[in-house]
């Protein structure tokens, strides 16, 4: 084991660089990359990623620190040896960008009045300046997030006309002069590299145009120029109609959390940022995101259109009665999954001919009345499981990962007077077919007298939902999520097979497997079905 410190890399001649994130606690185990904390200067934000992986002993900074190159940002310990990723330099790349960006806009010859004022060039004579991409270092895939001027926009030197983003950092391109936005050649989205062009201003005197546009779209005694890194900085530059919110330009977020947004399709500019100075953090937008899923008063609707309501008195007599508890969490589980899930169904008939044999031959011998087929099910869907780990999985939270168990825990539908219940049953793979049909009639027993406990009913890694003593020729049961398929069972039903020669009288189990296609593709859901079947068309390897 060994200890690492990962330390505040060269920010090169930027001021005032503050944590604004940590993203990080001390216990926590990390991989490679990980995000410590973020922190900003005035004209770029970026991630401080870790060098190896291991386990947080220590966290050297706190959200409003100022840091210099060298600080100590956290000790990470680490059985591997320290060596930086790729990632990790091109990262530094990036931080040192800030200093790249820095120089770049200097060019421009900005001075500093006595006052302290800026003494703006306006380039008068010019006929036009075309604003391109500066050098962007090593990175790659850098799109355009935000555009925040348009064509007959005044703007001051400084202002930022687009705003940029790698993997890691986002930055701000400003305009160099004082003049007017002639015309803007991105927009958000597009991908874009050094020495493209950005935008086209005329220079000259932008007040006149500016007392139209800038102060009218700002707070009574704010002053629409660069403020201090405390305040978030108000640089709205187009005349808003009424009842249209501000977009991306008063927001103060990061490249991690600008990210997250895009991922859950939530706008900045909806949420209200509890970091420093305001400063929206990844918790900021999750939270939001909770609130707007739990915001209806149905829990069935969500954020759906609600169905509109309509008097049935008018067209007869009604009663109405209230859904029993189980049915309303049900209900709502049921949707969220309908929503969350991608639902794909794939149908196949199994021949049970064999199956049906063994089992009557198990009831007669050991006179265990309760053998049903689920029993057989259960165990050859443990066995298929085994064989395809995709199907005993779930998708992590960030649907980037897929989480694979390593316990097999299977649940099975039960049919009761207030609802359906689904009980859990544990290491299957380790149990034989008695112990499975034991355990399935003491469970249903439980079920159907409303004695279940929450810890019957977790931990499921896959669902069987059987309708063999209802009937039906097969049906689409929905995914139970976090889980990523269900099996359905229909009756079983004695059909003509042709054998080669002639038709003969088989028992057909009709089988329907629903998945999530964002996991699971068609041809794996085909094989899993194909490979139960034959498990169950040779139910002695379920006896061993």
């Amino acid at each position: 084991m060994s200890l690492v410190e990962v330390r505040v890399p060269d920010v090169g001649d930027a001021e005032e660089v503050e944590v604004i994130e940590i993203c990080i606690a001390e216990g926590d185990e990390i991989p490679v990359d990980t995000t410590l904390v973020v922190i900003e200067s005035e004209k770029a934000s970026m991630e401080l990623p870790a060098e190896v992986a291991g386990k947080v002993v220590g966290i050297s900074l706190a959200v409003g620190d100022i840091v210099n190159e060298g600080d100590l940002v956290a000790t990470i310990e680490t059985d591997g040896n320290p060596a930086r990723t790729d990632e990790a330099d091109s990262i530094i790349d990036e931080v040192r960008e800030d200093k790249t960006s820095g120089v770049e806009r200097r060019r421009y010859a900005l001075r500093e009045s006595d006052d302290g004022n800026r003494d703006a060039p306006t380039l008068e004579g010019t006929p036009q300046v075309e604003v391109r991409v500066p050098d962007l270092g090593d990175a790659e895939d850098v799109v355009v997030i935000e555009v925040t001027v348009a064509p007959g926009d005044a703007v001051f030197v400084d202002d930022p006309i687009v705003v940029i983003e790698s993997e890691k950092a986002s930055m701000e391109i400003p305009s160099p002069v004082n003049g007017k936005v002639k015309s803007v050649a991105l927009a958000v989205d597009d991908e874009v590299v050094e020495g493209a062009v950005v935008a086209v201003i005329v220079p000259g005197d932008p007040v006149d145009v500016a007392v139209g546009t800038r102060q009218s779209n700002v707070a009574p005694n704010t002053v629409a120029t660069d403020l201090d890194i405390s305040t978030p900085r108000i640089r709205t530059t187009q005349t808003l109609e009424p009842g249209v919110r501000l977009t991306d330009e008063t927001i103060y977020a990061g490249p991690a959390v600008r990210r997250l947004a895009r991922e859950l399709g939530v706008e900045l500019n909806s949420i209200q940022g509890s970091g420093a100075q305001g400063r929206i953090v990844k918790d900021d937008v999750k939270a939001y995101v909770k609130a707007v899923l739990t915001s209806s008063s149905d829990p069935n609707q969500a954020v759906l259109p609600s169905v509109p309501s309509e008097d049935f008195t008018k067209y007869g007599t009604i009663e109405e009665v209230d859904l029993s508890r189980v049915r309303r969490t049900g209900a709502a589980n049921l949707h969220r999954s309908w929503l969350n899930v991608v639902h794909v169904t794939q149908h196949d008939l199994v021949d049970a001919t064999h199956l049906e044999d063994v089992r009557a031959k198990m009831k007669r011998d050991e006179g265990i009345e309760s053998l049903t087929p689920l029993a057989f099910v259960l165990k050859a869907c443990a066995l298929s499981l085994a064989e395809f780990p995709r199907f005993n999985a779930s998708l992590g939270p960030t649907l980037r990962t897929l989480i694979l168990k390593k316990y097999c825990h299977i649940g099975f539908a039960v049919d009761t007077d207030v609802g359906l219940v689904v009980p859990v049953i544990r290491d299957v793979d380790e149990k034989g077919i008695v112990d499975l049909a034991e355990e399935v009639t003491e469970l249903s027993q439980l079920a159907r007298g409303r004695k279940l406990r929450p810890e019957h009913m977790a931990g499921g890694c896959f669902t069987v939902s059987s309708l063999g003593a209802i009937g039906g020729t097969g049906f689409t049961p929905i995914v139970n999520a976090p889980e990523l398929a269900i099996l359905g069972i229909a009756r079983m039903d004695t059909q003509p097979l042709w054998d080669g020669q002639q038709f003969v009288p088989r028992k057909m189990l009709p089988v329907s497997l629903s998945y999530d296609h964002r996991a699971i593709n068609g041809a794996e859901a085909g094989r899993f079905v194909r490979r139960l079947g034959q498990i169950l068309t040779e139910p002695e390897s379920l006896l061993r």
